[in-house]
């Protein structure tokens, strides 16, 4: 297979798990609502690693290398605690706003992955990138203005701290790719999530009530879907060809916002999707490198 027909497959692939994601995340913002963003996060993590574990002992698999595990316990903290911040702050904004925040991310690991990975960052994704945050800018002044109460302004910052937190998982997420399968990356991401945020159980945990079972189950199949789909992804191309594809949870999470919770579009927010969609196709419209390994095939 090609170098570009690989990295448009890895991004279509992307793609699939960004939708997936985001469905769950109106899953979670429904459980975030009725218990909290810690219990919300902390039960899906859970039941999401007892399911993978299950898989995972019944295929034989063995125990990851300490420098493999180093890797799944830096992006489970860094994916912990950016969950919670994102959960704790979409409780509290419309989805479309919280998820627009959320793409400060991509442009930041575009440069984490020049930095970190010695990836070169190719005109095209920095036109695209750039194209793309003014439609987050157009987003955001449309959600400002529409609502701009205490909670409100609360409930961005914890999404912009979360997008901070979430660059350093995708740049983490692409060298675990590469050392991992899917499988065994979506097992210890929800594990090292769980483990860090049982601690404090005791003060801010709560059982899940029969009526969120449904719900919860739905999170947890979905959000390890989306890993997977993303894991395999990032092992198979540029960090920088991938990261504009977040953009396209913007237009998922309109459509989540508005048939789960109500929520409306302002022509704000169809003004910046449009810029969103045109800065990621410019931002992949060059052939790409191809990629380093072929991990987790």
């Amino acid at each position: 297979m090609s170098a570009a027909s690989s990295s448009l497959r890895a991004f279509l692939v992307a793609g699939a798990g960004i939708m997936v994601y985001t469905i769950m995340d109106a899953l979670m913002k429904r459980l975030s609502i009725d218990s909290g963003a810690y219990n919300a996060v902390l039960w899906r993590s859970l039941t999401g690693a007892a399911l993978c574990a299950v898989v995972f002992v019944a295929r034989g698999r063995r125990w990851p290398a300490w420098a493999v595990l180093k890797l799944h316990i830096g992006r489970g903290v860094a994916g912990g605690a950016s969950v919670v911040l994102f959960f704790w702050g979409l409780a509290r904004v419309p989805m479309a706003q919280g998820v627009a925040l959320t793409f400060l991310a991509p442009l930041i690991a575009l440069y984490l992955a020049a930095f970190f990975l010695g990836e070169t960052i190719r005109r095209s994704a920095i036109v695209g990138s750039l194209v793309a945050s003014l439609g987050v800018l157009v987003i955001a002044a449309g959600e400002v203005q529409a609502d701009a109460s205490t909670q409100a302004v609360l409930g961005s910052l914890a999404c912009v701290a979360a997008s901070i937190l979430y660059a350093v998982s995708l740049i983490l997420l692409r060298r675990q790719a590469q050392a991992a399968d899917p499988l065994e990356v979506a097992l210890f991401s929800s594990l090292v999530m769980g483990l860090m945020l049982l601690p404090a159980a005791p003060w801010l945990g709560a059982m899940p009530a029969p009526s969120q079972y449904a719900t919860l189950l739905g999170a947890v199949v979905l959000g390890t879907a989306s890993m997977m789909a993303l894991a395999w992804a990032y092992a198979r191309a540029e960090a920088q060809v991938l990261a504009p594809v977040e953009y396209s949870a913007f237009l998922w999470a309109a459509v989540s916002g508005w048939v789960a919770f109500g929520e409306t579009v302002s022509l704000y927010t169809v003004v910046g999707a449009l810029l969103i969609v045109a800065g990621c196709i410019v931002a992949v419209r060059r052939r790409v490198p191809a990629v380093q390994s072929e991990a987790g095939a």
